[in-house]
């Protein structure tokens, strides 16, 4: 695993997620407990988490950056998310980058911005 300082977004490839997830998973044996039905009912309790830390809250972005604890609590429950939806990927070898390109070609033709801008929004 590379050192924790030098990743970030700009430099880190969704590949090195894959493997670091597939090892971590790997190492501990889980890979049996890893069915799609588990795995997506994990990334809803991770979900449920991060979603109480904002419960009847309506913390702007700068709340949340001045209260480290808060923060530190919301990106461990957002990386929770994440390692999980990399679990998923994995199990159903899913390539990300691919899935993402195709619903954001279907997203822009089903919400052109003639129709749905400046915070105009219905389903079709």
């Amino acid at each position: 695993m590379n050192d924790i300082s030098e990743l970030n977004d700009s430099n880190t490839p969704i590949s090195l997620f894959k493997e670091n997830v597939k090892m971590f998973v790997n190492k501990r044996n889980w890979i049996k407990y890893h069915t799609p039905k588990n795995l997506v009912q994990a990334i809803n309790c991770e979900a449920g988490e991060l979603s109480q830390l904002l419960l009847f809250k309506d913390y702007r972005k700068e709340d949340i950056w001045n209260d480290k604890k808060l923060l530190t609590n919301i990106s461990d429950e957002i990386a929770d998310v994440f390692i999980y939806l990399i679990s998923l990927i994995n199990l159903l070898d899913l390539d990300l980058s691919q899935a993402f390109e195709k619903k954001m070609e279907k997203n822009n033709k089903k919400y052109n911005t003639k129709e749905f801008n400046n915070g105009i929004y219905y389903k079709k």
